[in-house]
Formats: structure tokens, sequence, C-alpha cells
């Protein structure tokens, strides 16, 4: 069986190097199915979502040449098929995707209902509601979803009941070979959205209000090639920043755009930890040479402060002097590692969608397990100062959304390694 094993680590030292944001990656990969020319995409981060997705492509038809670890040519001369495998769309929740893209240059998709980290609901009604206004038909089956469209897409405005990335996402790439004007409300402002948008501008769409609440697309007739770098991934930086901190470390941040990860910065500072900030090279040192303190954290969309951080956070919290409070008001299911954390003595109480966290001097190592991503991730940050050994189980999570983890971190100094018995 497989585990990480964290030992408890002095302050860590050194520099990180951030990899390109998966959840940018995969939309923009799937936005590849839009054109029938060629398109180049780097920085992608060498994940195994992100071979899923490709997987994905290839069995819709793409011709997919990795030219490096991190830079992948796509070609979708034609479409063979606009059935996606159901083994390949139970893996991944992204997977549904290329929904809006096959929908857009096909006219059809069938798609299984979409996996993924068990964190709460995730409906894709806003995905669905957003084909439909914009004409199409939709069938939904026991574990499968099927829509068509009776000749091309039509321009439609659509409301959003809630900010959603990949309703957003998916609705943007329906849109942009749809006949006339889309305007999506209440869109989701993230940085990854900007950038799903500057790729398909690049491909030739007519985009704008990307960032802002409201999107407005003028559907084009085809597309062309483009080449593109990904942005890189706030909530790996956010990650390392968090470890730092834990560790009472001096750790330099490299690849990372500032302005994408303001509230996690600013709740760093109110617990006492040293930002500088380096924009010309997109590098934030993150330093701690004071006590840090609890302060109060609510999870919102863009621009608050990331669902994909609390858990981090809240482990910060576990360490820090003085009481702290997390509302989660983004998925319903994401206090899962709380009861983790307790086993190495945290204290915290949860209360539906609030945990209060009382900080503790030490925390213990213990056998835990990544219940998703984030969590995962967290568990490796409190075992950075635990006592003892903290083994954490159920690695695979860990792997969907942070590459080379364990020697980014042993590179910084952290007693951390892989074992198999």
């Amino acid at each position: 069986m497989e585990f990480i094993r964290v030992r408890k680590s002095g302050p860590l030292k050194g520099e990180v190097t951030i990899e390109g944001a998966k959840n940018t990656a995969l939309p923009i990969l799937a936005a590849t199915i839009l054109t029938k020319e060629e398109t180049i995409i780097t920085d992608i981060p060498p994940l195994k979502d992100i071979e899923i997705m490709l997987d994905v492509l290839r069995s819709l038809g793409a011709d997919v040449e990795r030219l490096d670890d991190k830079s992948v040519r796509i070609h979708v001369k034609e479409i063979k098929t606009h059935i996606t495998p159901f083994e390949l769309m139970n893996k991944m929740r992204a997977s549904f995707l290329v929904m809006g893209p096959l929908l857009s240059r096909l006219g059809k998709a069938v798609n299984g209902l979409p996996g993924g980290c068990q964190i709460g609901e995730r409906p894709i009604d806003l995905h669905l509601k957003g084909f439909r206004a914009l004409g199409a038909n939709i069938e939904e089956r026991m574990d499968e979803i099927s829509v068509d469209v009776d000749g091309k897409l039509k321009g439609g405005t659509i409301y959003l009941d809630f900010p959603s990335v990949g309703a957003t996402e998916n609705l943007m790439m329906a849109a942009v070979l749809a006949e006339g004007e889309t305007v999506i409300e209440n869109a989701a402002k993230e940085p990854e959205i900007v950038d799903l948008s500057n790729f398909l501008s690049k491909l030739g769409s007519k985009i704008r209000g990307a960032g802002t609440s409201t999107i407005v697309i003028e559907g084009v007739n085809e597309l062309k090639g483009a080449r593109h770098r990904v942005i890189p991934d706030r909530i790996e930086a956010a990650t390392y920043m968090v470890a730092a901190a834990i560790s009472k470390g001096d750790v330099l941040v490299k690849n990372v755009i500032a302005s994408h990860i303001r509230p996690v910065i600013a709740k760093l500072k109110e617990m006492g930890v040293d930002i500088i900030e380096d924009p010309d090279e997109d590098e934030i040192r993150v330093r701690v040479t004071k006590e840090l303190v609890g302060t109060n954290v609510r999870t919102l969309p863009y621009p608050g402060f990331p669902t994909d951080v609390q858990s981090q956070i809240m482990t910060l919290m576990t360490v820090a002097k003085g009481d702290s409070v997390v509302e989660e008001t983004v998925f319903e299911n994401r206090f899962m590692h709380v009861e983790e954390l307790r086993k190495m003595h945290a204290l915290i109480v949860t209360d539906g969608n609030e945990a209060r966290i009382v900080g503790v001097p030490n925390l213990t190592g213990a056998m835990v397990k990544a219940t998703d991503l984030r969590a995962g991730a967290s568990l490796i940050i409190a075992g950075l100062v635990a006592e003892g050994n903290t083994d954490i189980y159920d690695t695979y999570h860990i792997y969907r959304g942070y590459h080379n983890v364990i020697e980014k971190f042993r590179a910084l100094g952290a007693d951390i390694e892989l074992i198999n018995k």
C-alpha cells in the first residue's frame, strides 16, 4: 500500500516554481475541439487529470502530440464521434467541458455524468440551462446526457443562478460558433475564465467582458489555430505559501501572479506572515519572523477567498495563537479534512458550514487519509509541524493537482517521502 510520510521539519527555505494552472489547462484543452486547425498549448502541468482530458480528445478523433512534458500539439481536423467514453467521463468532472465545444462545432454531444472529488454537489443544471437558452435539445437519462441542436446554436441571454466557473466556461465555448450575440450574466470572474477567453480570442472568437459578471460573445463562422501559454496555478502557489508560513520558513514562490491570490495574501498578512511581492518577476517571498495569530475566513466565488485554499488555511489556523473561524459558502461537504486534522489533535468544532478553530502549541502525527485533492495538501502541511510521523493515505487525490509534490517539498527542506508497503 502506498502512502506519503511526513515528519516534523524545520523552517522551509529556498524557492519553488509553480506549474501552469490545471483548472485553466483543462477548459483550454477542451476548447481545441472548436477549430479544425492546429493548436499548441504550453505550460500544461503534467498531471493525471491532464492525461485524462488528452485521452478524451483522442477518443473524439484528435491528433495529440506531446512536444515535451508540459507542451502539447493538438489537431482536431475531423471529429470522429460525438460520444465521450463513460470510463473517461467518470474519472474527472472537467471532462464534461467537451460538451460545449462538441455542441458548438458538431451540433450534438453525448456525455456520461462527470466524476471527480466528492466535496459536495456540483450540479450541471446551469450548463444545461445555458445550452437550452442557445437552442439545444436535451435528453437526460440515468447515467448520460444527450444534447443536440437543429442547425446551429443561436445566441441568447443566459443568467446563471450561481457564478459557476464550469458553466461559464462551457457556455463561452458553446457560444463562440453560435449565430448572433450571446450574453452570459452573473458569469464567473476567475482568472481561469480570463485565460480561456484569451485563448478563444487567439482562435478568432469575439469576446468581451471576461473577468466581469457580464460576458458578451459575438458568434463567428469558424476559428483558426493558435499557440497559448497557460497562466500559473494560483492554488498551488497558495498551498506552498501556507506551507512556508506554518513552518516559520522563508520561501521564494516563483511563477505566481499576486493579483490572482489577493485574498490569500491578505489573510496571511493578518495572521502575521511577511509577504514581499515582486510583480516584475512574478515572484512572492513568504517568511515568518513572529508568532502567528488566528483570523476569520469566509470562502466566496472570485475575487473572494478561494474554497480551494480553505483546508490549507484552516491547517495553519490550528497552530496559530487564539481562535479562528472558517465559513464555507461554496461547497457544502468541504469539511471532510476536519476529522483527519482532529486525529492529529487539532481543536476544531464544526456547525453546519462553519468551523471554529482553537490554536494549539503542537499537532501530533497520525494515520490520515486525503479525502479530496486540497484536503490531501492540507495534511502534508500539517505533517510539517506535527510531532512524529504523519502517514497520508489515498494519495492519488493529491497527485491530481500537484506535480512532483514530494520532490518540491523536499527541495525546500521538508522531511517527506513516498512509502510502498
